[in-house]
């Protein structure tokens, strides 16, 4: 349907007595069978859907409103309302009300919610008592005029007469009258009587006396009616305010008088309902609901009739960049800038109240302006104001579209550097935010969240946004965002600004709470990029060695911190990911766990409790790698703790674990044994090399565990040249050293070598696990025995499997034919 005249936008009216934009479409009445009675249906204009279907009540009162209006309730906390294009599409569809309920379509509402005894009582009354006689208007009658304006507040039919009565006879304007003639004469008791004459008239909840007073001709006289209120010793001083004080600043030319004089109506009336009336009772709140819909269709009336400024502006290029000159130039006043930016601040928060089709064009139209590269330079600007409101102006962006600004960024990446990339402006305004609370920093990470959120990018048949914005976030901006923490976190700083005396190797330094606030934040992004970004955040780890990093940070003072710290390690085991687990185990970063466990005590607090679940975790979640390492490497230290049976657990597991594996080595013919059956660890190194296979295909460089917790940052990854030498050495020392079978049906270990080097790890602080080995003769000749339920000796950051199997490098020998593989990053 393109009849213009039935387009209608549909409201509903929420818990917060707000309304709420439910779609734009074209209405109609019509006999609908389900509802047996004549109904009004609305029908979406972008797919014919419905949006309204609402039977026309005999007894449900409708009311019109400032001509384009009808509103009604449905129930008792359900209100309707139908905004009209075009007021002949109103008129009509009123008069179809009115019919349908029998009325006289020059009402402006067809029934009066009243209860029964209410009712009942009118129904009593003579029938000469259908009008109210308002008194004479003159200065001796005010006390009674307001006698009766405040009586009918309480009876919803004699309010409806009440209005009636005003509205006929231009009582309103004779009313103001007075209000000069009392400030002239200084007649307080009248001023007084006034306020309570208006204010009553405001409490009525009528859409046409208030078009009569918030007409230019009235609204200053009303607002002067309402300073003078009788609890005050002395009248306040609004109208003072809102024509000396308020000063109205056109940022861009409003050649259109409707549009001018429809925004000083609605800052007037805002002011009055937020300012000068006293906060409403519960008795009260419904009374006013009718000058909240006033506000908003108001508001809504100015974005479009901006939106048509703007589109019609667009038009102009000369004149749309010298305005976005004016808020980047350095040249630019001060003040004027911050004209500029709470400009568009308060279009965007206007913007909110359209239908979603015309809120897309308005943000859209900003984005072709040049908003995004004009917030770039504004939100490094010194000016405190400016900034917070680029900041809203951003938060409004990125809520439309994510996606808009994350190709805006990855196109800008190809021609700036990284430390004028609009992201990475972001982080520093969050990272340098100078408010104790981190109030800016808290939103800025909300936005940062939103923006690298894999749940609202886009996948074509072209490209994925995915793969392309998080490789751009990596490789760009992660440096940026994890600034603050590994500088806070380096072994450096911390050896300098550890106390004297202290035992404890990594201290947090800058233990101050606005840090600790920032590190937690930061912590708090990167914990959801675990969650989200399986590969890139993976490869940012090991490179960065960033657990170990974070893991410094249990030492704080700040519980709130070590927490966040936890967690993050938290989230990396809940994805029970071997390749994790061998880097947590072959780095022991179980040991800052631990020792915070230990350091705290019997205190039962939440920090105890969170240690507690991450191990309740593993030995639930049955890891099995890492209950090895925790048993093998912590178990003295934890087997006291037993208010809790989590550790007595794990030790039962680790335990079932080798008994299982020892049953499965005897259930097998000795001669089988070298070829049908591997070691676990062997089969995670299968696991890692193809996580290394799929890693080359989607982000072209392969992950490296980082090794000695001596080294720093730089020195890892190792080459991939030292990694073979490595490994051929070790290849070589183990064929010279492989296992051989005893008469006595067990096998023989000699180790020349140490495991921790193969394994990329300092002997220097490795522990021995104990192994029930006998001991060799001097001279070597007599066989080493050790029962197969014995473990090898291995260091703490090697995973070793519990039973050592001797053909490993036998069947390694058998597959040199085939194409070679990748070499392993662990063994």
């Amino acid at each position: 349907m393109s009849d213009t005249r039935r387009r209608v936008k549909v409201y509903t009216l929420n818990e917060d007595r707000q309304w709420d934009d439910r779609g734009t479409g074209h209405v109609s009445s019509t006999y609908v069978e389900e509802l047996k009675g004549m109904s009004l249906l609305v029908r979406a204009e972008s797919d014919g859907s419905l949006l309204l279907e609402s039977k026309i009540n005999p007894n449900t009162a409708y009311q019109k409103q400032q001509d384009t209006l009808i509103v009604w309730s449905e129930a008792e906390n359900y209100d309707l309302a139908l905004s009209f294009q075009e007021k002949a599409g109103c008129d009509e569809i009123w008069e179809k009300i009115c019919q349908v309920q029998g009325k006289d379509p020059s009402v402006e509402v067809t029934q009066d919610l009243i209860d029964e005894s209410e009712e009942e009582r009118f129904e009593e009354m003579p029938e000469t008592s259908h009008l109210i006689d308002l008194p004479t208007c003159e200065l001796s009658k005010l006390e009674e005029i307001a006698d009766l304006v405040t009586s009918v507040l309480s009876s919803p039919i004699r309010r409806e007469k009440l209005a009636l009565a005003l509205e006929n006879e231009g009582y309103i304007k004779k009313l103001l009258q007075l209000f000069q003639a009392c400030e002239d004469l200084e007649n307080n008791e009248g001023l007084h009587h006034l306020y309570e004459i208006i204010r009553g008239i405001l409490f009525l909840n009528k859409a046409t006396l208030f078009e009569v007073m918030f007409s230019d001709e009235c609204i200053m006289d009303v607002v002067g009616c309402l300073e003078y209120d009788p609890a005050l010793a002395q009248p306040k001083r609004h109208r003072e305010f809102l024509t000396k004080t308020a000063k109205f600043k056109e940022v861009i030319p409003i050649t259109d008088s409707e549009l001018r004089q429809k925004i000083h109506q609605t800052y007037r009336v805002q002011y009055i309902q937020d300012i000068i009336l006293p906060t409403p009772s519960v008795f009260e709140e419904n009374f006013l609901s009718t000058l909240t819909s006033f506000i908003f269709f108001n508001k809504v009336e100015i974005v479009s009739m901006l939106q048509q400024l703007f589109l019609f502006m667009q038009e102009d290029e000369k004149f749309l960049s010298e305005v976005f000159a004016q808020l980047t130039d350095e040249a630019t006043d001060d003040d004027k800038r911050r004209e500029l930016v709470n400009f568009f601040k308060e279009f965007c928060a206007f913007s909110q109240t359209l239908q979603p089709q015309n809120r897309d064009a308005f943000f859209k139209t900003l984005a072709k302006l040049g908003i995004l590269p004009a917030l770039e330079i504004v939100m490094g600007m010194d000016d405190l104001q400016v900034r917070s409101a680029a900041t809203d102006i951003f938060s409004y962006l990125v809520e439309f579209s994510p996606s808009m600004v994350r190709e805006f960024v990855m196109q800008e990446a190809q021609q700036s550097d990284d430390d004028i990339l609009l992201i990475n402006v972001v982080i520093e305004q969050m990272i340098c935010d100078t408010d104790p609370e981190l109030g800016g920093a808290v939103q800025l990470m909300g936005l940062l969240r939103t923006l690298i959120d894999p749940e609202n990018m886009l996948a074509t048949t072209n490209k994925t946004e995915k793969s392309e914005f998080l490789n751009f976030f990596y490789n760009h901006c992660m440096h940026v965002l994890t600034a603050p923490l590994l500088t806070n976190t380096s072994e450096d700083k911390c050896e300098k600004d550890n106390m004297l005396g202290s035992n404890k190797t990594n201290t947090i330094c800058p233990d101050n709470y606005q840090t600790a606030q920032l590190l937690a934040l930061i912590l708090e992004l990167l914990t959801f990029c675990v969650e989200h970004h399986t590969y890139h955040i993976k490869n940012y780890i090991m490179n960065k060695d960033l657990l170990r990093r974070v893991l410094v940070l249990m030492n704080s003072k700040h519980t709130f911190l070590a927490l966040c710290a936890l967690r993050f390690m938290r989230r990396i085991i809940g994805l029970k990911d071997e390749f994790y687990n061998r880097y947590i185990t072959k780095g022991n970063l179980f040991e800052p766990v631990i020792n915070a466990l230990l350091d705290n005590g019997t205190r039962y607090n939440l920090l105890n409790s969170a240690v507690i679940e991450l191990f309740e975790f593993i030995r639930v979640e049955d890891i099995k790698s890492l209950t090895a390492h925790i048993v093998e490497n912590f178990y003295k230290a934890l087997e006291s703790i037993e208010y809790v049976q989590t550790f007595k657990g794990l030790k039962t597991k680790y335990e079932q674990e080798k008994d299982r594996q020892n049953q499965k080595l005897n259930s097998v013919p000795s001669i089988l044994r070298s070829n049908r059956f591997r070691r676990d660890a062997k089969a995670l190194e299968d696991d890692e090399e193809m996580w290394f296979n799929e890693d080359d295909d989607e982000e072209g460089k392969a992950v490296v565990i980082p090794i000695e917790k001596s080294k720093t940052e730089d020195d890892f990854p190792d080459s991939y040249e030292k990694f073979m030498e490595t490994k051929k050495a070790k290849e070589s020392e183990d064929k010279e050293n492989l296992p051989k079978r005893t008469s006595s049906g067990g096998f023989k270990f000699t180790f020349s070598h140490s495991p921790s080097a193969a394994n990329g790890t300092n002997s220097a602080n490795s522990k021995s696990v104990v192994a029930q080995t006998t001991s060799a003769s001097s001279n070597g000749s007599s066989s080493k025995t050790t029962n197969l339920a014995a473990s090898v000796t291995a260091t703490k950051g090697s995973l070793v499997g519990l039973v050592d199997y001797p053909d490993d490098e036998e069947e390694d020998e058998e597959e040199e034919s085939s194409p070679r593989k990748r070499p392993r990053l662990g063994s």
